[in-house]
């Protein structure tokens, strides 16, 4: 726990998941960052904090940053709090030529208790770590990362909203940044964290049904590539797709892959379906991690949470557009739903296909499901559950 004071009321961050000690190393940044070594200046203008029921997402920033600097010839240099500002970058940067970049998600609640709490950060921390390893990034200690970021949630603390609609979005960013347009493993790089409140990700609300277009002929991840790992190469590339979704009246994308038409994931979430098999059994499916899959946090927790409940099965298995249309036809789809960071879950309603629309039956069922995920999962994050 990290404790702070604020207005008389004291706080805590608490870390919803164990946290085991792993340093990591790197062959070419000996060093990693070290939270002991933080240094904080303070913002002398803060900015008044929004109204929690008027937020969008990513729209607002708080008053700080977090920055840490590395070399290959120094390593990392000492981590700095200091007020939020605008980047100085050479012009031949190799983030912006060629995304050497990477990115994390994460958020902070206020509990009933006042409490500020992450949502199982350690998993964001070793998949930056991952996606830092496949981008030829330097290496990082996720445990003195995360404190790092701790100290920033502390000092910005109170823009975590007071609210259980609202939360604190932290998007720990890691660049590269050497001046030089060869395409190499950049000698220079910074993470920077900077944090903002965030009310509902889709502008339909935080809990109403979105409509996928299903093209074929889009596609967002191939094996062998990177789509497992969270970087904005990623996701830059699918924003004319989706462009493409809203000229047709949809509002998201459901990703498909291979000609079997494999369902991988839905706009930038991770994707389940909850059905009755063939066999006749309740099942909830979602894709496996083969390598195109990212591994959402959120995903992870959904499938820790009905594995525990032990009421129906759970599996991790590819699916096809066949195999889904074929069990819309007999009546055997209950729900189906995005998850991910951004939105908790999100239901889906209908489905356009080879210009023709399924209805998916997700809120007439309820949805049970979707909604139960939702509740609980919120629970335990503003801590009304234990984990």
């Amino acid at each position: 726990r990290l404790k702070c004071l604020s207005s008389s009321v004291v706080l805590s961050i608490t870390v919803l998941a164990a946290c085991s000690a792993f340093l990591s190393s790197s062959s070419f940044a000996p060093t990693s960052p070290q939270a002991a070594d933080l240094t904080i200046e303070r913002n002398p203008a803060c900015k008044p904090k929004p109204d929690p029921s008027t937020l969008l997402f990513g729209k607002q920033f708080s008053d700080h940053m977090l920055t840490i600097s590395w070399s290959e010839k120094g390593g990392w240099e000492a981590p700095e709090i200091k007020p939020f500002q605008n980047l100085s970058l050479h012009p031949a940067t190799s983030a912006l030529h060629y995304s050497i970049e990477l990115f994390e998600g994460m958020k902070a609640f206020r509990g009933f208790d006042n409490h500020i709490r992450l949502f199982r950060p350690m998993l964001n921390m070793e998949r930056m770590h991952r996606s830092a390893e496949r981008s030829c990034l330097p290496l990082f200690d996720k445990n003195e990362l995360l404190e790092c970021i701790k100290k920033l949630v502390e000092v910005d603390q109170e823009w975590v909203p007071y609210s259980q609609t609202a939360s604190l979005y932290i998007r720990p960013t890691f660049i590269g940044t050497e001046p030089s347009l060869g395409v190499a493993r950049p000698g220079k790089a910074m993470i920077f964290v900077i944090v903002g409140p965030v009310g509902p990700y889709f502008a339909t609300g935080s809990f109403n049904p979105v409509s996928l277009l299903a093209d074929p002929s889009f596609v967002r991840a191939w094996k062998g590539g990177v789509g497992a790992y969270k970087m904005g190469g990623n996701y830059g590339p699918t924003i004319a797709v989706q462009n493409e979704a809203q000229k047709r009246g949809c509002q998201q994308v459901l990703w498909l892959y291979e000609e079997e038409e494999q369902i991988t994931e839905v706009g930038t979430m991770n994707l389940f379906i909850y059905w009755t098999n063939t066999k006749g059994e309740r099942e909830l499916v979602t894709p496996p991690l083969d390598g195109i899959i990212l591994p959402g946090v959120t995903r992870q927790s959904l499938l820790d949470l009905s594995r525990s409940w032990g009421e129906f099965k759970v599996t991790e298995c590819t699916v096809n557009m066949k195999e889904l249309l074929d069990a819309l036809d007999a009546g055997r789809v209950l729900e189906m739903f995005g998850a991910g960071t951004a939105c908790v879950v999100c239901p889906v309603g209908s489905l356009l296909y080879k210009g023709k629309t399924y209805q998916i039956p997700t809120m007439q069922n309820g949805p049970d499901l979707a909604k139960r995920f939702y509740t609980e999962l919120t629970d335990i994050q503003v801590s009304l559950l234990h984990v």
